[in-house]
């Protein structure tokens, strides 16, 4: 039963993945200003708007990911036409690391060091290195983990300060986005810094790489974790005192399988103990915010008792890599049915069957959200596009 179930799901997923690149090769590259448009609405149309190093990044890391898996040549074309974009563009060639975001013509717009946008050029350029042993890439990842432990690694209390000024020194706004509390460090930041070095570690061995990988594995049990109810606990100040009650079942599933991953990829034997079991237990957290058709809820606030009842393209795909993972690690069928189920829900509701890729989601009733983003600032190809290729890799180990 499984061997034909995994079969299928296999390759409705390789198809979707062909789906998904497919329109981010028609739509979104921008022939006029170079690199990729900003922003597409929902109907496809592209409108000149700032170019974020989040969406540039992305675009590099899912097609350089997808490259590796297919071997089609024209996704490394794309990832190529990103890494340029990057180099060109976002580099800031005197102060190190990467813009946050540029106009749509290419100037810059905001020069802030955001930690999270220098995290996720380490990990597209470390994936764009496995494609292409371009030199070039792998040595600016590199140069970008030393700026981060140099000015962002906070060498009191561990961890990693949100955000930086173009030249690195401290900066009133830390957030994010404007939905975000403006603390000392985040859930968020941290999950993709600890995701971008486990990256950069398959390329470069380097042992404080490793012990970097390993201060962000404690981080993660001892201050974010929540050790009675698994969920992740979103921000906090420098000394890691929790500053919100705001639960996020996709950022929940996501680190499931991304903590647990890193452990493995470090190769640390009492780590990947620890983190199989965290995996089981922030992946039944998160499934508080299951639907019961298989849709995972965005929000809630057991302070206020308020719960945002959308569903998002992100939390649904992450949902997928998540609950296989908790498949894999227990045994238990349950989880992988749940993963397909949630699969399903996205191919009757989030998949843009009409114009293509994922719309950013539907509310309660299942009405699109139609004013957000195709691709934009965070509207990315990385997590539906990752998502296929995770499972996909992991079903074709799994059949052998």
């Amino acid at each position: 039963m499984h061997h034909q179930l995994l079969t299928n799901l296999r390759n409705e997923l390789d198809q979707e993945l062909s789906q998904l690149l497919n329109w981010w090769d028609v739509y979104a590259v921008d022939e006029e200003n170079g690199g990729f448009y900003g922003k597409i609405n929902s109907k496809n149309e592209a409108f000149p708007a700032p170019k974020g190093v989040v969406l540039n990044a992305r675009i590099l890391y899912t097609f350089s990911s997808a490259y590796l898996l297919k071997k089609e040549a024209r996704y490394l074309e794309l990832a190529s036409r990103a890494f340029n974009y990057l180099n060109r563009f976002f580099l800031d060639e005197k102060e190190g690391g990467f813009y946050w975001s540029l106009t749509a013509e290419g100037q810059l717009l905001d020069g802030k060091k955001q930690v999270y946008g220098q995290a996720f050029a380490i990990y597209a350029l470390a994936e764009y290195y496995k494609a292409t042993n371009e030199e070039r890439a792998l040595n600016l990842a590199k140069a970008t983990y030393g700026l981060l432990e140099k000015h962002s690694y906070d060498k009191v209390h561990t961890g990693y300060i949100e955000a930086h000024t173009q030249d690195w020194h401290a900066i009133d706004d830390l957030r994010l986005s404007e939905k975000d509390q403006n603390e000392k460090k985040s859930m968020n930041t941290h999950l993709h810094v600890i995701e971008a070095y486990a990256n950069l570690y398959t390329v470069w061995q380097n042992t404080d790489l490793k012990t970097s990988i390993k201060r962000l594995l404690y981080n993660f049990k001892t201050h974010i974790i929540h050790p009675q109810k698994g969920h992740l606990q979103l921000f906090f100040t420098e000394n890691w005192t929790v500053r919100s009650t705001l639960i996020s079942f996709g950022h929940d599933i996501e680190a499931a399988w991304l903590l647990l991953e890193a452990a493995a990829l470090i190769d640390d034997a009492a780590e990947i103990l620890i983190f199989q079991d965290l995996a089981l237990k922030m992946t039944d957290a998160a499934l508080n915010g299951v639907h019961k058709n298989g849709g995972l809820l965005y929000e809630y606030d057991p302070h206020t008792q308020h719960w945002i009842k959308e569903f998002h393209w992100w939390p649904q795909a992450e949902a997928m890599v998540g609950l296989f993972n908790a498949w894999q690690v227990s045994g238990n069928i349950y989880y992988l049915e749940q993963s397909i189920k949630t699969w399903n829900f996205v191919k009757q509701h989030i998949k843009d069957k009409e114009h293509g890729e994922w719309f950013w989601g539907v509310d309660f009733q299942f009405y699109v959200m139609q004013h957000e983003d195709k691709a934009g600032f965070w509207k990315c190809p990385y997590h539906n596009g990752r998502a296929c290729i995770e499972i996909v890799k992991r079903i074709e180990l799994e059949l052998g």
